[in-house]
């Protein structure tokens, strides 16, 4: 196997990344301004780039230059963006510029804009070893309370991706609808029995709040009283719309990687164990997320650096146009299957 990378000069390829930042801008003008614009980022992401993606082509290109200072600036700036979305949520109802009906449609694009912009570069950073940078990943994931992600991604799926052990990586045939409750509920789980253990070794309350699932569930219950005190329970009904909306993103997205794809529980993973898309749409406004074979095949890759691999398995399209195949179970069924390689335990 070979992939050849190409080393240019400044390679433009990390100034495509920042096209992430688009849907939280449209989040954060639609949220100031109430109205119609709450639509703003609903309709870009959801409609424009589906139809974007299937338009566009892909690209192959496997070039990078590894001591850009740029990927770091965008961490900087995707941070400082979901700060900034989550406040204008908060701003827009507190002060009556979003109102009745538009605060769902305002949760709805904040998010999808937490899903594809906020948890997708948590993901990134908990990779890294700085532990500004891991934190930074870990509040992320907090305003989207999501407590289990960072454990389960890091210490279970990683290790056990693609076989049973694994509630993260689809069956064969099995539909989104019951992924999601079989994912999340076997992320819960595990996570909370991982962080049990932990805590028993190191001779630590087990249920305290030294567990990282507990102190963050308890956190979560003080945000909740937060926003109900000083801003009423419309701002906190839209802070937990915006959350599950962003966690059933990501479900989609563990949807799409890994579906139907199956390894022996001692085969080392390898680049053919997750899907792959280089369309465009999804290569660079979710930083190169749709490169998972490559993550899965070195996980402590940058975003930035990882590749196309010829050998992986290629979904039919991106992870915007996908979206609507995989909510619609038949049509998923035909257009996915044939394209799992026969040797694939999981297919019969």
């Amino acid at each position: 196997m070979h992939t050849e990378v190409k080393r240019t000069g400044r390679s433009f390829r990390n100034w495509k990344y920042f096209l992430n930042l688009i849907p939280v801008i449209l989040v954060i003008f639609g949220n100031l301004s109430g109205g119609w614009f709450t639509l703003l980022n609903f309709t870009f992401s959801f409609i424009v780039l589906g139809i974007a993606e299937i338009l566009l082509p892909e690209d192959h290109t496997n070039d990078d230059w590894i001591e850009d200072e740029l990927p770091d600036i965008l961490m900087i700036l995707s941070i400082a963006g979901q700060i900034s979305a989550i406040s204008s949520l908060i701003y827009g109802i507190s002060t009556g510029i979003i109102h009745d009906q538009w605060i769902i449609t305002a949760a709805l694009s904040t998010g999808g804009s937490s899903g594809t912009l906020a948890i997708v570069v948590a993901h990134e950073l908990i990779h890294r070893k700085h532990r500004i940078w891991n934190f930074a990943g870990r509040f992320l994931l907090f305003t989207v309370f999501n407590p289990y992600f960072y454990i389960h991604h890091l210490r279970i799926h990683h290790k056990y991706v693609g076989t049973d052990q694994d509630p993260v990586t689809a069956k064969f045939g099995e539909n989104y609808y019951h992924f999601v409750v079989r994912s999340i509920g076997g992320q819960l789980k595990q996570s909370m029995q991982m962080e049990k253990q932990r805590c028993v070794v190191k001779k630590l309350a087990p249920y305290g709040l030294n567990n990282y699932m507990i102190s963050c569930l308890s956190g979560y219950l003080g945000v909740m009283l937060l926003c109900t005190t000083f801003w009423g329970w419309e701002v906190l009904a839209a802070i937990l719309l915006q959350a599950i909306f962003a966690n059933l993103l990501l479900e989609y997205t563990n949807y799409i990687e890994h579906y139907g794809l199956s390894r022996m529980d001692n085969e080392r993973v390898n680049e053919k164990h997750s899907w792959q898309s280089d369309k465009l749409i999804s290569r660079f406004l979710l930083i190169d997320l749709s490169r998972h074979s490559d993550h899965h095949f070195h996980a402590a890759k940058p975003f930035n650096q990882l590749l196309s691999y010829p050998e992986s398995p290629v979904l039919p399209g991106g992870y915007a146009s996908m979206m609507l195949p995989a909510l619609i179970p038949p049509l998923w069924f035909k257009l996915v299957d044939k394209r799992i390689p026969e040797h694939f335990s999981q297919k019969p």
